[in-house]
């Protein structure tokens, strides 16, 4: 099928209906949707399974309040994720697969792949004590396989939602948000069950939860950057090359991570803001920059549905534009509409993504009908958001 750039022209009866105006998208839901609910059923199963393991090492009760704890620094990673994919969210069913992921099968993964690891690589006779190997060969190299499984997982399910580097930031990093929510509950346990250091949990406590809590969340973002790109290109077939190319910076951090205090620094303040904070630090200034680069691709993108007849100027400046989005969602909330209005938003958006797709000559026949159904749904939404005005 000949799959044309040039967006659909408006039948008579589907031209915007106002001047000024200012979802769910539909697609072959009901195969993916399947894929999505089974492979939630599965991680949820497995994450059960984790936590039953955990019971059994620190008792039910202790692994409820660590796990009550550990969510002190997983609310940081999902308050830090959603500014990062605010102007364009993911489904939360997709988010929710990658969270439950990073909680129990990457770190059931881990665990199970961790000791084949030690036995098959470790040399009791090299240079490094096997604690030390653990931490700086064995924990980045596994984890961050375990983890770049699951983001590889949702970049194979909807490839309709996974279309950019900034979508890969935002599953790479919920994917490491989830694993870092259980890891931390181990090291809680394993320092508050040592009777011999009074206060260790609190110190650890700090270190990971208040200090780092978005490590995890850093490493795994650039698999999922890596993978965003791939999608972005249209290269899905060479996926194992930016897999890659993606897990070396990601295990690269880790290792820098677990290594710095010992190898590279002497003590851990050093470490922590002659390293940690600046490359915090640049990967904040290079999302701002990613989504800066996201909006202005957006509104080109739907400037094209305006020069075809099926938006407005002013609706391109409300989709597109933070200015025209907050006066877009004051007015919404002023008639009791807002609800309509993110729908109706959502589904320009996704109109953005499909449309960057063809432009870029990598889309299909299935973009070409969801671009289709994308725009005859704009056209209801836009008539429900004003209907009785």
């Amino acid at each position: 099928m000949r799959v044309t750039s040039q967006p659909p022209q408006p039948s008579p009866n589907t031209a915007p209906l106002d001047p000024w105006t200012g979802g769910a998208a539909p697609g072959p839901a009901s195969r993916t949707g399947g894929i999505v609910t089974l492979a939630l059923v599965l991680c949820t199963a497995v994450l059960l399974g984790v936590a039953w393991f955990l019971s059994g090492v620190f008792g039910s009760g202790t692994v409820l309040w660590l796990g009550a704890l550990a969510m002190v620094p997983l609310a940081l990673c999902l308050l830090g994720l959603r500014w990062v994919d605010r102007w364009d969210p993911e489904p939360r069913a997709l988010l929710a697969l990658g969270l439950l992921w990073g909680a129990g099968a990457s770190v059931a993964g881990s665990l199970l792949v961790g000791d084949v690891f030690m036995e098959l690589f470790f040399d009791p006779a090299g240079g490094l004590e096997m604690d030390l190997f653990g931490a700086v060969v064995q924990a980045p190299i596994v984890e961050e396989l375990a983890k770049g499984a699951g983001v590889l997982l949702v970049f194979w399910i909807n490839r309709a939602h996974f279309d950019g580097p900034i979508d890969g930031i935002v599953y790479g990093g919920i994917v490491g948000a989830g694993f870092a929510f259980t890891e931390n509950i181990l090291y809680f346990g394993s320092s508050y069950a040592d009777p011999g250091a009074p206060g260790e949990l609190a110190t650890v406590f700090v270190l990971r939860g208040l200090f780092s809590p978005f490590a995890h969340v850093m490493f795994t973002a650039w698999t999922g950057f890596a993978l965003g790109l791939c999608a972005a290109a249209g290269r899905r077939g060479r996926w194992p090359i930016y897999l890659g190319l993606g897990l070396v910076p990601a295990i690269v951090g880790h290792f820098l991570w677990n290594g710095g205090v010992g190898i590279f620094f002497n003590d851990f303040l050093s470490f922590y803001f002659l390293l940690q904070v600046p490359l915090f630090i640049a990967a904040v200034i290079a999302v701002i920059l990613l989504q800066r680069g996201e909006r202005r691709l957006a509104e080109q993108r739907l400037a094209d549905y305006r020069g075809a007849g099926w938006f407005t100027d002013a609706e391109v400046a409300m989709f597109a534009t933070r200015a025209g989005r907050r006066r877009a969602r004051r007015w919404a909330a002023g008639i009791g509409r807002g609800r309509q209005m993110k729908q109706f938003t959502t589904t320009a958006m996704n109109l953005a993504a499909v449309r960057q797709r063809i432009v870029a000559g990598h889309g299909t026949g299935a973009d070409v009908a969801r671009e289709a159904a994308l725009l005859h749904q704009s056209h209801r939404q836009r008539a429900q958001l004003l209907t009785g005005l």
